[in-house]
Parts: C-alpha cells; structure tokens; sequence
C-alpha cells in the first residue's frame, strides 16, 4: 500500500481519489518542517504547495520517497534536479490553473485598456472625467507570448476573436504555430508587440529577464503583464521603462517582492520602486491570485493526483 502525506492545502477530491485506489493518506496543514522529515521516511510520496523549500536534506528524509506532487504550476520551491537524480518523481499540475490565469490576464489587460480600475475609483469620488480615461483598443495589436506551455498556451486561446495578432517565442520549443498563435524569436517578439505577457518558470536564467536590456530592445512602447513570477520582472528596470515610456503600461499579478511561499510581500520600507509603481495611474495590481479561482482549486489537485496515482502505481525502484 503506498503511503500520501499531504502537509499543504489541497482540495477534497484528492483526497477521493488517493483512497479510492486503496492509498493510505495522512493530511495535516499544521506541521512544522522539522515534524514533516521526522515522519516522512514513513511515506512514499509528499503532497505541497508552497508552504516549504524541499531542498536536498529535506528530500534525503524521506527514505522511501517515490514522488513529490505539488499543487500548482512553479517548482522553485523544489530542489527537481537532485531529487530526480536520485530517483524521486516531481510531479507539478498547471493544467489545474492555465484557465484561469489565461482569463485573469486577459481581463487585466482589458482592464489597462479601457482604464475600467482608474475610472471606477474615480467615479466613486464624484470625478466624471471621460476624456481623461480615453482607452485603447487591443484589436488590430499585436501581442507577445514569452513561455509557450500551459499558461501562454492558454492565453493565445482566450486571445482568439479579439482580432489580434499572438505571437509567441518559448527557448525550449519549436514548431508550435498553430491557429492560435505563430511561433517567432525574441528579438521578433521585441519589436512586433504591442503586449508582452510573460508566463516562464522561476529559474536562474528567468530571474530578471524583463531588465533594462530587454526593455530597451523593444521597438514600441509596450504594455507589461507578469502573471508568472515577481522575480522575472526587474522592478527597478520596469519603473525607468514607465518614466521613459517604453512600458506604456504593466499589470502585475505577481512582484519580486513576495515571500516565497506567496503569502505576503514587504510592507515595512518598501523600496522607492515600488513606491513609484503604487501611485502610477497606469499599473495594475493583483495579489497572486491569477491562477486562484474556485474551478482551479478543484482541477489542480485533481490533476496533480490522476497525474501522482499514475506514476505510483506503475513505480519500480530505479
């Protein structure tokens, strides 16, 4: 009988669906790190989120350890290259939330546009200013896709009958052009987009990949959108774009400034770029939640398990 501790928040149906193939399953959301690696030799597989870094001396407690599944798209918090050299499975589930950060961009996107979050707190203040929340149109525009997995995958679906034009560079892809989207470089993507949106992992080459290089290598004044990861975003870089106006504007899901497991950012001496970003009448915020809707609550764990119960049962020791 395999063994599932689950020490993260993770929907019921996974649950369901580890006992209903005979898995015995323990879920405790209030366990410290040193509790979970005196208990885990004692299971097969762990169940996270973003509660704990899994590094090598947490991945070594676990003797018996087949597989790590964690709830979600990013596996930062993950140490994948050495536990899979040894044998242990990381297992990640963005199929679980690629609709719901296709549709929160879009609608941030939407939001920038049409000037919906500057007009409303407007309005509210008895300011009924039309010629001065004068939108855009996104159609006829040309929107860049960097990272054609799951999620830019989704965004390119949810682009179509907008009447713009996706284009999409991924470095660790070919050949994927397809109704929704055509494949190009980066120096391309950099100066055909009117939009880039990024939707790459958290690794040493992403973290700060939107510079003051990249920024300038971009032929149009673009509008951001980071539903990805703070750290792909270089803050300090991102303002100077604002201020010069090579950003025209940027939505922001996600900033480097977040704890690493999501929960929380820095609200004591906040740095002066961040300062800049929450007064400019042209950023958008929301607070990591572009994946955090009640379907994909569901769908990720339910994914991430079908995905974990398949490998688990056809495990042989390596």
């Amino acid at each position: 009988m395999k063994r599932i501790l689950i020490i993260d928040d993770a929907h019921p149906v996974m649950l369901e669906k580890f006992k209903a193939v005979g898995f015995e399953v323990v879920y405790n959301e209030d366990m410290t790190r040193e509790e979970i690696c005196a208990v885990l030799p004692k299971f097969h597989a762990i169940v996270i989120r973003s509660k704990i870094i899994a590094d090598k001396n947490f991945i070594d407690s676990g003797t018996q350890l087949q597989c790590i599944g964690r709830v979600g798209a990013g596996m930062e918090t993950v140490d994948v290259e050495y536990a899979e050299s040894i044998g242990v499975r990381c297992i990640n589930s963005p199929e679980g939330n690629k609709d719901a950060v296709g549709e929160h961009a879009v609608g941030m996107l939407l939001s920038l546009a049409c000037n919906l979050n500057k007009a409303d707190r407007e309005v509210r203040s008895s300011t009924w200013d039309r010629e001065g929340n004068r939108g855009f149109e996104i159609m006829g525009k040309t929107i860049g896709i960097i990272g054609y997995g799951n999620m830019g995958k989704a965004l390119a679906q949810k682009l179509a009958g907008f009447g713009v034009e996706v284009i999409a560079y991924d470095k660790y892809k070919k050949d994927f052009s397809d109704e929704f989207v055509t494949e190009c470089s980066l120096h391309d993507l950099q100066k055909q987009a009117d939009v880039i949106s990024f939707h790459v992992p958290q690794t040493a080459e992403t973290i700060g990949m939107c510079n003051a290089d990249f920024i300038n290598a971009c032929a149009k004044p673009f509008v951001l959108i980071n539903t990805a990861r703070g750290k792909v975003v270089d803050t300090e870089a991102l303002v100077s774009g604002l201020k010069s106006q090579a950003v025209r504007a940027a939505a922001l899901d996600v900033l480097e400034y977040e704890s690493f497991d999501f929960q929380d950012f820095l609200t004591d001496n906040m740095p002066t770029a961040f300062e800049y970003l929450r007064t400019a009448p042209n950023v958008l915020f929301t607070p990591h939640v572009a994946g955090w809707t009640v379907e994909s609550k569901t769908k990720l764990s339910s994914f991430l398990a079908d995905k974990m119960i398949a490998y688990l049962q056809a495990y042989t020791k390596r």
